[in-house]
């Protein structure tokens, strides 16, 4: 059984994510099934809309921590050639979010065009949990407002219902209505001329809020500054569903001394 099936329905195209036993987590199988369906899905010239789905409870559970402890590194590994990861991709994809989207998952969603979702879906950005920074980008990617952002940054949990509300998501149905209404969503993105569906969706995708290079930095600083052993603690007590053991920074004066913006622009003078 594949972990990643796909489906041709004329210019349609469904990748749907098939492992449901680990909630469609993205280990290195899962993620060489995405790439190789999303080079499948840019090279054909009869493709022109992909749709992207799970099986099973989840949408995706992100990070694959049985692999990243195996490993002895956390992360989802290197890199690899998926023009949708890597932001190659020219044609629109629709998520089509039948449960779980946590972590890595929820990056997975951000990255699509058009989302619908099932009700009682539960989004999770769980880099708070998991790293030494948590998901500062996301909620300002999303155009949310600050305090919702700040919830979402900090790893707090939400439904598919409050996401909609706040604009997240273009569609909320029933679990029996999710992929037809994904299907109508593509057919209507067939109907337009191709130059203006490419065109629209390309620009679309340009107008996307950014972070500021100032402040990319800082965030850079900021998740090394701490102990990173915390890192696999995290991970490891997830995984032996056990309290985390967390021990918080090298140097407990750490905590005090802050990189700032202005120490970020001196060690970019020092360093030029």
């Amino acid at each position: 059984m594949a972990v990643v099936e796909t489906e041709r329905q004329g210019q349609i195209f469904q990748i749907r994510l098939n492992r449901p036993e680990r909630m469609n987590a993205m280990g290195l199988e899962l993620r060489k099934g995405m790439a190789e369906a999303f080079t499948t899905f840019r090279e054909s010239p009869d493709l022109e809309v992909a749709i992207l789905t799970g099986t099973g409870r989840a949408f995706c559970a992100g990070e694959d921590m049985k692999e990243s402890l195996e490993r002895g590194k956390p992360g989802t590994g290197a890199p690899l050639a998926d023009p949708f990861m890597n932001n190659e991709l020219e044609k629109p994809v629709i998520a089509a979010i039948n449960g779980y989207a946590m972590g890595g998952g929820f990056m997975i969603v951000e990255r699509t065009d058009l989302r619908v979702a099932v009700r009682g879906a539960v989004f999770e950005v769980s880099e708070a949990k998991r790293w030494l920074l948590g998901g500062y980008n996301h909620g300002h990617l999303a155009g949310l407002p600050h305090h919702i952002a700040t919830e979402m940054a900090l790893g707090f949990r939400f439904t598919a219902e409050r996401l909609y509300e706040v604009g997240f998501l273009n569609r909320l149905v029933d679990p029996d209505e999710l992929i037809p209404t994904a299907y109508d969503m593509a057919e209507h993105l067939l109907t337009l001329p191709p130059a203006s569906r490419v065109n629209t969706v390309y620009m679309m995708r340009q107008m996307r809020p950014e972070v500021a290079p100032d402040l990319s930095k800082l965030a850079a600083a900021l998740n090394n500054h701490g102990d990173e052993s915390d890192l696999i603690e995290s991970r490891a007590a997830f995984s032996e569903k056990r309290k985390p053991n967390f021990k918080g920074w090298l140097d407990p004066e750490d905590r005090y001394r802050m990189p700032t913006l202005e120490s970020i622009k001196s060690d970019d003078s020092s360093d030029s």
